[in-house]
């Protein structure tokens, strides 16, 4: 009863963000259908596609596993690793919000002083979970089915998504053991999301095109991710079940292993113990721009390592596509096509810095969400009562956003530049430089959104940054696909952002980016003169 009782509190507690996360979810599922239906109505101009995503594998980083051109699965290529992403997130954000964020804030100590004790709370969490991606994975078939869609792929399908949201509510609950803070949980949660996220898709990009340019044989790569797992499911293609098992079955030795891990700690440590402070603090944390520096190093100079990969990969992967055809005569047609273009690397770059504008906006949502943090657990106030001003405690996160936004940006262009000295590319160094210059100006836009919302709805900085910046890749990554107008995919500031486009520079939104950035940074500094603490969470 005490686990009944729990659970109905979570439930309460969460039902807002859990429906929008689900509903989102299936509404996606539910776009991708028609934008399939509008844009590759016929068989032949789906055949074309994938041929083309044959010659150009990179596409497939941010698809899914080809698995033949028919509408059912084709549709399930273009939007099921975003599916699966978006269960992913829900499910590892759901476990840390009521484990370890409850510790943090001390909620959790005073339940176990109750007859819940400790593995109750625990127990509720892992139901909540479980019973969320069930809900989802339910909708996501019935929203096939109702399209039309063969029943037992679109139960795969479903159930696919779903599995991989079970894999992520254990990597939740185990980084949440092994954390000090909140914070650190969700980190590690997202790096693995991301790292899996990323194995899978080059697995698949660098695995065996069949003789007719429908499917592709994945590499072993994508057998160390568990989206790698749930698209060789096959939905509406081979629909195998054992792929879900094996998802379903990591997750739940995962869950398993944090419930035993949690006896084995006092209530608010963790495995993994934070370094201990100096005895007496250096010169920098004299100043608020020091000790932003101090709480946000360590996350800037992980989101520069991936900005850095990503940008490694966005020119040292031009000689796999070049090479890609030579065994596969049919391949080799569509690839000379297309370089006569002259645009197919160009492209390469573009996509992959839209990942690094993705990476630099993370990076300044949370560090200016770093604010909020600080406010909610009362560090905030101690600081403001030395002669510190609001007005410049808040600058000196934006100042170090912005810092961090340049910084993910160099890295990757300093990561393209050393992915061209083996190939001699160097052209590709242009268009880099001028892909990064971009993305930093369209992740800008979250500082100064993020910084407003902080100061005028600050229970709210969290939920909506993050999700501004979920709403912006989704349109800049699917705006095609749902046959949008231009007007409305530029809405996404990594879409807007400047570029090279046949070799020619494309400022695209630079000037709107520029000016909605400061203004809207601008109104939140001005704002937060007058603002109170808001201390509650």
């Amino acid at each position: 009863m005490t686990v009944v009782a729990l659970l109905r509190q979570r439930l309460r507690r969460d039902w807002l963000q859990l429906t929008l996360w689900i509903l989102g979810t299936a509404a996606l599922a539910a776009t991708a259908v028609s934008g399939v239906e509008s844009s590759y109505g016929s068989l032949q101009d789906r055949q074309e596609v994938l041929a083309a995503v044959m010659a150009n594998p990179v596409i497939m980083l941010f698809r899914g596993l080809p698995s033949g051109a028919e509408r059912e699965a084709f549709t399930l290529f273009l939007i099921f690793p975003f599916l699966a992403m978006m269960a992913a997130f829900m499910s590892s954000f759901l476990a840390v919000r009521h484990t370890r964020a409850e510790e943090e804030i001390g909620r959790a100590e005073l339940v176990s002083a109750t007859p819940a004790g400790r593995t109750a709370p625990t127990s509720a969490t892992i139901v909540h979970g479980l019973l969320a991606n069930l809900i989802l994975a339910a909708l996501v078939a019935l929203v096939y089915v109702a399209s039309g869609f063969a029943v037992a792929g679109s139960l795969i399908a479903g159930a696919a998504a779903g599995a991989v949201g079970v894999v992520f509510l254990g990597v939740g609950l185990v980084a949440a053991q092994l954390m000090r803070t909140s914070r650190g949980a969700n980190s590690l949660s997202v790096w693995v999301l991301i790292a899996t996220f990323v194995l899978c898709g080059l697995g698949n990009a660098l695995g065996t095109p069949s003789a007719d340019l429908q499917r592709i044989e994945s590499s072993w790569l994508t057998w160390l991710s568990p989206f790698g797992w749930a698209e060789n499911a096959r939905p509406f293609a081979d629909d195998a079940w054992w792929p879900v098992i094996l998802c379903l079955g990591v997750g739940i030795v995962l869950i398993v292993a944090a419930a035993a891990l949690q006896p084995l700690r006092d209530v608010g440590e963790s495995f993994i113990a934070q370094r201990p402070g100096r005895l007496v603090g250096p010169a920098s944390l004299s100043s608020p721009l020091g000790l932003v520096w101090r709480l946000s190093r360590g996350a800037l100079v992980g989101w520069c390592v991936g900005g850095l990969l990503t940008g490694l990969l966005s020119t040292s992967l031009a000689s796999v596509v070049n090479d890609l055809g030579t065994d596969i005569p049919a391949l080799q047609d569509v690839l000379t096509a297309l370089s006569e273009n002259g645009t197919l690397e160009e492209g390469m770059v573009v996509i992959f810095f839209l990942i690094v504008g993705v990476l630099a906006a993370c990076a300044a949502v949370q560090t200016v969400a770093r604010a909020r943090q600080e406010e909610t657990h009362g560090t905030a106030e101690l600081l403001l009562s030395a002669p510190v001003g609001r007005v410049r405690w808040l600058a000196g996160y934006l100042v170090m956003a912005v810092a961090g936004v340049i910084a993910v940006c160099a890295s990757a262009v300093f990561g393209a530049w050393a992915g061209t000295l083996r190939e001699g590319e160097t052209d590709l160094v242009g268009d880099a430089l001028v892909a990064g210059l971009g993305q930093a100006v369209a992740a800008s836009v979250f500082i100064a959104v993020t910084a407003l919302v902080f100061v005028v709805a600050p229970r709210l900085t969290i939920p909506v940054a993050w999700a501004l910046v979920l709403v912006a890749l989704l349109l800049g990554l699917f705006a095609p696909l749902f046959d949008l107008p231009d007007a409305v995919a530029d809405l996404s500031p990594f879409t807007a952002a400047p570029t090279i486009d046949d070799g020619a520079f494309d400022a695209k939104g630079l000037w709107w980016l520029l000016a909605a950035t400061g203004v809207v940074g601008a109104a939140a500094l001005v704002l937060m003169r007058r603002r109170p603490l808001a201390t509650t969470g």
